[in-house]
C-alpha cells in the first residue's frame, strides 16, 4: 500500500516519530500531575470547590491564552516557541514538586503552579500542532493528525491510573517530579529537529495586528466557520461521556476504580482503532459522511451509556465512542490545516482548539447540572438525543471536502517602484484598479468580483469597493485602503495560487488592450506633517 494511503505512514519521518514519541511521554508526565494536584488539593483544602478549581485553573488558560498563543506560532520560529514552552513546564513543575516536597503549599499557590502549567500548555499546543504540517507532507497530514489524537488518548487512558499509583506510593511530590522530568524528552526532541523555514522578507506583525488578521481570516473564511461550528458542537454533546463517566461508574455499574479504568481503557482502544483505520475510511467516505457517521456513533454511544446497566455493555459504546471522538476530531483539524495558508494556520488551530474546547466546557457544565437536578441517564440520553440532531447540521453546514486548493504563495508580486521616498509605515495606501468589461460580461464579471472581495478583505484590505464609472460605463474600478505601505505589500504577499484563477478570470474578463491599470496612492492632509513624503531627490549621473 502506498504511504499516502497508510494511518502509520507518518511514523516513517524520524522527526514526526521522534516528536511523537517525545509527546507521548510529556502527555503521561501532565497527566500524572493532574492527579497528584488534584490529590493534594483534597489534602491541602477541605472546599470542594477548591479540588473543582484544579482542574479549571490548568484548562482555563487553553481557552484564555490560545489566540495569542496562535499568533506567536505563526509570527516566530515555532520550534523555538515549544522550546521555551517546554523549558517553562519543566521549571513551574519542578518547582511544584519542591514546594510540595517541603510542605510549602497551600491552596492557592497549588492553583497558581496548575494555571501556569496550563499557560505553558496553551503557549506550545499551536505550535506543535502548526508544526505539523511542517514535518510532514501534505498527504501524510491527515495521519499525522490522528496519530496524535491517538497518542493522546492512549496516554489519558491508562496516565490517570499509573498517576494514582505513583501518588498513593511515593507521594505528590513525586508525581510532580515526574512531570518535570517527562519535558526533557520534547526538549531533546526539539534539540535534534532542525527546521528550515523560509526567510521573512517584510516586519513582523506586532501582536494585536496579528490577532486581528487572524480572526479577520477566519470570518472571511465559511469553510472554516463551518468546521468551527461543527466542533464546538460535537464538543458540547461528547463531552458528556467523559465527565459524567464516574458517575456512571458508580450509579449505573455499582463499580469502583477498577471499571473505571477499565472504561477509560475502553475508549482509548477505540481512539486507536480510529486512528489506524482512518486512512481507509477517507479513501472510502467523504469529509461530511465521515462527520455524519461519526456524529451518529457518538449518539448511539452516549445513548447505550446511559441506559446501561452492564460493564459489558457500556465497554463497547466507549470503544465506539473513542473511535467516532478521533475520527470527527482529528477531521475537523485537518480541514483546518489544509484550507489554511501557512502564514495563518497557527492562529486557525487555536481558534478550532478554543471553538471545541469552549464546547466541551459548557456541555461538561450543562450536563453536569442536569445529571444534578435529574440523573447521568437522562443527561446521557439528553445528550445522545442533541448529537444525533447534529448530524442533520450537515445539510445546512456541510463539511468542506479535503482541501485540493493549492495555498502556497502565489509569488506573482513584485514591489512597484516609487516616486515617492515612502516608509513601510506610511499610510493610508488607496489602491485603485481599472478594469474595462464588455456590457455582456457584466454579470459574470460582477460574480467573480464577489469572491476577490472576500479575498481582499480576507487578506487585510479596508473599506473595498467597487465603482462603475458614469461617463463610460465599460470603466468599473475596484478600490481598497490598507493602514501602511507594508500592509499593502504584505496584503499582497498573502495570495495565494488558490486564488490566482480569481485574478486570471478577471484578466480574461478585461478587455483593454492593456492589463487591468492600478493606481497606488497615499492618503494626504491640506497640511502636510512634519514626516511627510517628498519626491525622491533626483540625481544627475552625468
Amino acid at each position: 500500500m502506498p504511504d499516502r494511503q497508510s494511518s502509520l505512514a507518518p511514523f516513517k519521518n524520524k522527526v514526526f516519530l521522534t516528536i511523537w514519541l517525545a509527546s507521548i511521554t510529556s502527555n503521561f508526565g501532565g497527566l500524572i500531575q493532574d492527579v497528584g494536584a488534584a490529590w493534594m488539593m483534597t489534602s491541602i483544602s477541605k472546599s470542594e470547590s477548591m479540588v473543582a478549581l484544579v482542574q479549571a485553573s490548568n484548562t482555563a488558560p487553553i481557552m484564555l491564552f490560545s489566540l495569542v498563543a496562535g499568533a506567536i506560532a505563526d509570527g516566530f520560529d515555532r520550534r523555538r516557541v515549544m522550546l521555551f514552552a517546554q523549558a517553562f513546564l519543566l521549571i513551574v513543575s519542578a518547582l511544584l514538586s519542591v514546594f510540595t516536597w517541603f510542605g510549602l503549599l497551600t491552596p492557592w499557590s497549588l492553583l497558581a503552579f496548575t494555571f501556569l502549567i496550563g499557560c505553558g500548555t496553551a503557549l506550545n499546543s499551536p505550535s506543535w500542532q502548526a508544526s505539523v504540517g511542517d514535518i510532514v507532507g501534505r498527504e501524510d497530514l491527515p495521519s499525522a493528525v490522528s496519530l496524535n489524537s491517538m497518542g493522546f488518548n492512549i496516554t489519558r487512558s491508562v496516565g490517570p491510573a499509573i498517576g494514582g499509583l505513583i501518588v498513593a506510593l511515593a507521594g505528590a511530590a513525586t508525581a510532580f517530579a515526574i512531570n518535570a522530568v517527562s519535558y526533557l524528552s520534547m526538549i531533546y526532541a526539539l534539540f535534534r529537529w532542525k527546521p528550515v523555514y523560509p526567510k521573512a522578507t517584510l516586519p513582523r506583525e506586532n501582536l494585536g495586528h496579528a490577532i486581528a488578521a487572524g480572526l479577520r481570516y477566519m470570518a472571511m473564511s465559511p469553510n472554516l466557520m463551518k468546521v468551527l461550528f461543527r466542533g464546538f458542537f460535537f464538543g458540547f454533546c461528547a463531552t458528556a461521556i467523559l465527565s459524567l463517566l464516574p458517575l456512571v461508574v458508580k450509579d449505573n455499574l455499582a463499580g469502583g476504580p477498577l471499571a473505571f479504568g477499565g472504561l477509560l481503557g475502553a475508549f482509548g482502544i477505540g481512539a486507536i482503532g480510529g486512528a489506524i483505520s482512518n486512512a481507509r475510511i477517507r479513501e472510502k467516505l467523504s469529509s461530511e459522511q465521515i462527520v455524519s457517521c461519526s456524529f451518529a456513533g457518538f449518539a448511539l454511544a452516549l445513548a447505550l451509556t446511559g441506559i446501561s446497566h452492564s460493564f459489558f455493555i457500556t465497554a463497547p459504546a466507549l470503544v465506539l465512542a473513542g473511535a467516532c471522538w478521533v475520527l470527527s476530531l482529528s477531521l475537523f483539524n485537518t480541514v483546518v490545516q489544509l484550507s489554511t495558508p501557512r502564514w495563518v494556520v497557527g492562529r486557525a488551530l487555536s481558534l478550532y482548539q478554543t471553538a471545541t474546547f469552549g464546547g466541551m466546557a459548557g456541555g461538561a457544565w450543562i450536563w453536569g447540572l442536569l445529571a444534578e437536578s435529574g440523573s447521568s441517564e437522562q443527561a446521557l440520553v439528553a445528550a445522545a438525543v442533541l448529537m444525533a440532531l447534529g448530524v442533520g447540521i450537515g445539510l445546512a453546514l456541510p463539511m468542506p471536502a479535503f482541501a485540493a486548493l493549492d495555498l502556497n504563495p502565489l509569488n506573482r508580486f513584485n514591489e512597484p517602484p516609487l516616486r515617492l521616498d515612502i516608509r513601510p509605515r506610511s499610510g493610508p495606501i488607496v489602491v485603485q484598479i481599472d478594469f474595462e468589461i464588455d456590457d455582456k460580461d457584466v454579470p459574470e464579471f460582477l460574480k467573480v468580483m464577489v469572491e476577490r472581495r472576500r479575498i481582499r478583505l480576507r487578506d487585510g484590505a479596508q473599506n473595498w469597493a467597487l465603482m462603475r464609472d458614469l461617463e463610460n460605463p465599460d470603466i468599473w474600478t475596484e478600490t481598497y485602503h490598507t493602514p501602511t505601505w507594508v500592509d499593502y505589500v504584505r496584503h499582497n504577499h498573502r495570495r495565494t495560487k488558490a486564488d490566482a484563477e480569481i485574478t486570471d478570470r478577471l484578466g480574461d474578463l478585461h478587455k483593454g488592450i492593456n492589463p487591468p491599470r492600478v493606481h497606488r496612492m497615499i492618503e494626504r492632509q491640506t497640511i502636510p506633517p512634519a514626516d511627510d513624503v517628498f519626491h525622491k531627490p533626483h540625481i544627475d549621473h552625468h
